[in-house]
């Protein structure tokens, strides 16, 4: 996601190692920036799983002119997308569904139904949310 729109959903069946975040990244993350922001410059977010972190993750996303947002090891998970996804569940909540292949249709639907001022709202709050970690001493907070 940006701050612009949601951008494709990549649906995975096995554990994300380096090789297989690295392939996400290419074929969705990279299509995805180049039609939001074309030439001009974004910040990556991204949390701090193992695969995220490699030497060989960093090296990609260098060689790919891709800068990544600094991002401390013990702060709450005050990723945007966490709250994008509360929503699409929040409008999933009362389906009925009986197979993977319904699974994956409410959720692209849910995913869809986003807007992008739901979008820009996200990543406009962010700053009050990381001022409420501050003022609470990385202690707990509502987000």
């Amino acid at each position: 996601m940006s701050s612009a729109r949601v951008g494709p959903l990549c649906f995975i069946k096995s554990r994300v190692n380096t090789a297989i975040y690295q392939e996400i990244l290419e074929h969705f993350m990279l299509p995805s920036a180049d039609k939001i922001y074309g030439d001009a410059d974004f910040i990556f977010q991204q949390d701090l799983a193992p695969a995220y972190t490699t030497k060989s993750t960093k090296t990609w996303l260098s060689d790919h002119g891709i800068i990544v947002l600094d991002w401390p090891a013990n702060l709450p998970d005050l990723n945007p997308i966490e709250n994008l996804w509360g929503i699409a569940k929040r409008k999933m909540r009362d389906m009925r569904l009986n197979n993977a292949a319904e699974l994956k249709a409410a959720i692209e639907a849910s995913r869809s139904s986003i807007t992008p001022q739901q979008c820009h709202r996200l990543i406009a709050s962010m700053p009050h949310h990381i001022e409420a970690v501050i003022d609470a001493k990385e202690a707990q907070t509502k987000y």
